[in-house]
């Protein structure tokens, strides 16, 4: 961690909704007039398209069905630890981008499942991570020591498979059967490798439909933020102002002593409440150091 080049990463798996906080940070970094450093998770893979489609063929010639990108040996996490180390002591790095589809590509000028080439990271006043391993802890790898704002997005299980078949099958064109094996194939690794992130997060987020979920796989229609409830955990409660965003976040209550429950369609207003004032602290930090 550094209070000079502060790093921000949000941790969840795919269709967990971390583009919707990604978002709600833009907002706050656009109106505070903070410039931020952007890099995906998703250009750590260390596989492109087919080179993973190969990859998965030659594991499961194996006996090993499990293999997918929740994997550490499906990512270079090295790399990317890498990354976060230089830019906490400098301000400095490298990343790259995954083209995932046909406007991606359109965008970066590589074809959809490849990746572009490594850039520097523009100047900046913060670096901001969004993907699957942020807070990744395996071997020798300690991805959270690096981080100084880490935040969890964890929909229920069932409300986050219904989330990712919905998405890949409308951008993606996938069939609900795929979108079901990919889930499959990756129950053993969201277990190892992603599940224990969210007790390395500062803060979690996650959505609780009130809505039947029983069978994900033939759900027609994504729950939406009015038929959930948001469940929100600070692993510190020490200088969080409870009071206030019980007031500020109508019909909320607190569950125990370091979580707050309001309505999910309060979802933005509760992190701009709840990033804001954390994010103001960084760059304070960050002045003060220079």
């Amino acid at each position: 961690m550094s209070h000079r080049h502060p790093v921000i990463a949000i941790t969840g798996s795919s269709g967990a909704g971390t583009t919707t906080v990604k978002d709600t940070f833009n907002k706050i970094f656009t109106r505070e007039s903070i410039r931020a450093a952007y890099i995906e998770g998703d250009a750590f893979h260390k596989y492109d398209r087919k080179g993973m489609k190969d990859k998965v063929a030659e594991e499961d010639a194996r006996g090993n069905m499990h293999f997918s990108h929740f994997s550490p040996e499906a990512n270079e996490l090295e790399i990317l630890e890498s990354v976060f180390e230089e830019y906490s002591r400098k301000g400095t790095g490298k990343t790259r981008n995954y083209v995932h589809d046909d406007k991606e590509a359109a965008l970066f000028g590589s074809p959809p499942g490849t990746f572009t080439a490594w850039k520097d990271l523009p100047d900046s006043d913060l670096l901001f991570y969004e993907g699957l391993h942020g807070c990744a802890k395996t071997g020798d790898i300690d991805l959270p020591r690096h981080v100084d704002l880490r935040i969890g997005v964890v929909p229920v299980m069932n409300l986050e498979w219904i989330q990712k078949i919905h998405r890949d099958k409308a951008s993606r064109g996938y069939s609900t059967e795929a979108v079901t094996d990919t889930i499959l194939r990756r129950m053993p690794d969201y277990a190892r490798y992603i599940c224990p992130q969210f007790s390395e997060t500062h803060i979690n987020f996650q959505r609780i439909p009130t809505v039947d979920t029983s069978n994900p796989f033939v759900a027609r229609w994504i729950p939406t933020p009015s038929e959930s409830m948001l469940v929100i955990r600070f692993s510190n409660p020490r200088g969080i102002d409870f009071p206030y965003l019980l007031s500020m976040l109508d019909g909320s209550f607190m569950s125990r002593a370091n979580s707050i429950v309001c309505g999910g369609d309060k979802l933005d207003l509760a992190m701009q409440l709840i990033f804001t004032p954390l994010i103001h602290k960084l760059m304070d930090q960050k002045r003060r150091s220079s």
